[in-house]
């Protein structure tokens, strides 16, 4: 199984497929889920293209059961982040037990992982279907996910992110917002006509500061404390004028039960605070784009599943894990779906070195073949 899976996940490597929403003149996944169709078709598997937004197609690829069993969704996503600073990028490059490449590690090592146990399951007689859901958009804004979950339906699903082999039940999510700080603009000779916009947001930043150090009186059992950042600042023209604007950029990471109201009231008061400060501070908040965390009853049946699988692969039970990142796992729990997460490890995750360990993208492959085994009899 090696070999194959180290073949099928070279091939898939050799595809670019950068996100164009986030390099501009990507890619995209119209090449690699033409290739992931004629593979699964070539295997003797059912295939389909959805592409709701021209350009940005997924792939499902099914084994058909016999009727009467429960369903098992397999999802892995098609695209990757860009490649600057890499060098032969899209060259796979195997190294004892690693491939090097980008996507290697996310995500195409779970993608082969998951198509290569959706073929040995239609093999096996199983009641249930057995679909893999390879979809695009997931390092933007996850627009292959909904639509696939619109098109299938399923009983438990298995999210083949890189988790290093550990059984994830939880993930965090994240809110991206904005304050904007309005200034007077004026010439820099000028003083008492200019308000600077830049200066005022010094006590926004100490106070988003102080709010992250907060955030770590709250800690989840599984994903540790939230957190908040700056992530980029922008204001200002010439050296020779006063910034009538400032805009502070800021994400938040969020546990299970924190929500995006959650995040909007916390900057309220925190604006607060410094208008108290500065009665003469002009700012205001706004949301722009919210994620929700994910955490799964660790007593369902897709971890019982696939913890008793990978267990019988790995020799011993996976370890119930955390992910401190945001995956497509949210969005199908989201839909009724209860999900876990489980992959192979590595290292170079959006980095300019990316490899995959082979050796575990087997151990995924087997849990998932095992653990189909036991859910959709």
């Amino acid at each position: 199984m090696r070999t194959d899976l180290a073949a099928l996940t070279a091939d898939l490597v050799a595809i670019d497929s950068v996100n164009p929403a986030l390099v501009p003149g990507g890619a995209g996944e119209t090449e690699i889920a033409r290739f992931v169709a004629g593979w699964a078709r070539a295997a003797g598997l059912e295939a389909s293209t959805l592409e709701a937004t021209p350009g940005r197609p997924s792939v499902l690829v099914r084994a058909a059961g016999s009727g009467g069993g429960r369903t098992l969704l397999l999802c892995a996503h098609l695209d990757t982040v860009g490649t600057e600073g890499m060098a032969d990028a899209h060259r796979p490059r195997v190294d004892g037990d690693r491939l090097y490449g980008r996507g290697a590690y996310d995500m195409k090592a779970g993608l082969a992982a998951a198509l290569a146990a959706c073929r040995e399951l239609a093999d096996t007689g199983l009641a249930g279907d057995v679909v893999v859901a390879a979809v695009a958009d997931e390092e933007h804004e996850s627009l292959g996910v909904q639509e696939a979950l619109r098109a299938v339906r399923a009983d438990g699903a298995v999210v083949t992110e890189p988790t290093e082999l550990e059984l994830v039940v939880a993930h965090k999510g994240f809110v991206w917002s904005e304050i904007e700080i309005t200034g007077r603009a004026a010439h820099g000779s000028r003083p008492h006509l200019g308000t600077d916009a830049i200066v005022k947001a010094g006590p926004i930043l100490s106070a988003v500061g102080a709010l992250d150090t907060g955030l770590a009186e709250r800690v989840h059992p599984r994903l540790g404390r939230g957190s908040i950042h700056a992530g980029r600042i922008a204001g200002g023209g010439e050296l020779s004028s006063y910034p009538g604007r400032c805009v502070v950029a800021l994400e938040r990471r969020t546990l299970p039960g924190e929500t995006a109201a959650t995040v909007e009231a916390e900057l309220a008061a925190l604006l607060d605070g410094c208008r108290a400060e500065d009665p003469a501070l002009v700012a205001a908040q706004r949301t722009l784009l919210e994620r929700s965390p994910f955490e799964q009853d660790e007593q369902a049946a897709i971890v019982r599943a696939v913890g008793a699988a990978a267990a019988d692969v790995l020799g011993a039970p996976p370890p119930l894990a955390g992910a401190s990142y945001w995956a497509d796992a949210a969005l199908i729990a989201a839909a009724g779906i209860p999900t876990v997460m489980l992959g192979p490890g590595g290292a170079g995750a959006h980095a300019t070195e990316e490899w995959v360990s082979l050796p575990d993208t087997v151990a995924v492959a087997r849990t998932l073949i095992a653990a189909g085994e036991r859910f959709c009899a």
